[in-house]
């Protein structure tokens, strides 16, 4: 689908919102949408988005699907978000809502391909990898063997092995 192709190369999604506790900026399921409105009308598709309720296993997640038509031709992205009913200080229908809005932003952006390989869902850890970043590096400290150091950091998230402080410290120790 031609029309595709030109929204792909037209989109511009900027990440105009701001998380101040995590000191980042993001783009949500609404901006995506709003910079999409001109282009689709411009184009003359349609996009349409669906949300399935599923589980696997006992944990509940929403699917959503992004569909854009043009002239009786589709292409579909579904994209996934867990449920947590439980997450603190929200109630049940801001749960559901809140993991909706995220696979729907997923979708949208696997559709349209949107760069999030800078995004805070890809880079930001809150926090929770800062004392796992310093376990590393102790650890990579007192190791001796490169192909030992090579095997183990296999192991680590992400976040970590990628951290500059961890990939300076590899470096410098072998």
């Amino acid at each position: 689908m031609k029309q595709l192709i030109a929204i792909q190369s037209e989109l511009k999604a900027p990440k105009n919102q701001f998380n101040s506790f995590g000191k980042y900026h993001y783009r949500n399921a609404e901006d995506i949408l709003e910079a999409l409105k001109p282009i689709l009308k411009k184009q003359g598709c349609t996009l349409t988005i669906s949300d399935e309720i599923k589980t696997a296993g006992d944990i509940m997640y929403v699917q959503s699907t992004a569909t854009l038509s043009h002239e009786g031709e589709s292409v579909s992205v579904t994209a996934q978000a867990g449920i947590d009913p439980n997450r603190k200080g929200m109630d049940i229908a801001q749960a559901f809502g809140a993991s909706a809005s995220y696979a729907r932003k997923y979708a949208l952006g696997g559709l349209f391909l949107l760069d999030d390989s800078k995004d805070p869902d890809a880079t930001n850890t809150h926090g929770k990898d800062s004392s796992s970043l310093q376990d590393a590096l102790n650890k990579l400290s007192g190791m001796s063997s490169k192909a030992e150091a090579i095997e183990w950091a296999k192991t680590l998230p992400d976040s970590v092995k990628t951290h500059d402080s961890f990939r300076q410290a590899f470096s410098k120790k072998f």
